[in-house]
């Protein structure tokens, strides 16, 4: 019998090439940072959940990725963003082909999950 993939798999099926990529690799650095955290779909995309929290979420889309740090403040108390990326409330968007560095996402989570604590 086949191994059943997990909804995040699932998802990420949809998604080829740099694309997915970008999106796996992204995947990777929040499994390394948050090793016991629910990886589940909310809000039709992948997230990372710890104590019931939505921590992260990323998705794809037709021409660039998007990483979602769980609230708008979170960005703003990063600092320095690579050029390559392009800030709305509350998204963190860069190109098909890119990944954001791991110091990056780690500072983003870190804020995270101070903010949730309070």
């Amino acid at each position: 019998m086949a191994k059943k993939l997990s909804p995040v798999d699932e998802h990420l099926k949809q998604f080829s090439g740099e694309q997915l990529e970008s999106l796996t690799a992204l995947r990777d650095v929040l499994r390394d940072i948050l090793p016991d955290a629910e990886e589940t779909i909310a809000w039709g995309m992948p997230t990372f959940k710890v104590n019931g929290k939505n921590v992260a979420h990323f998705q794809g889309f037709k021409k660039h990725c998007s990483f979602f740090p769980g609230s708008g403040g979170v960005i703003a108390v990063v600092g320095e963003l690579p050029a390559y990326c392009e800030v709305s409330k509350g998204t963190l968007r860069f190109p098909i082909g890119k990944k954001l560095p791991k110091t990056l996402v780690k500072k983003m989570v870190k804020a995270r999950l101070a903010e949730i604590a309070k």
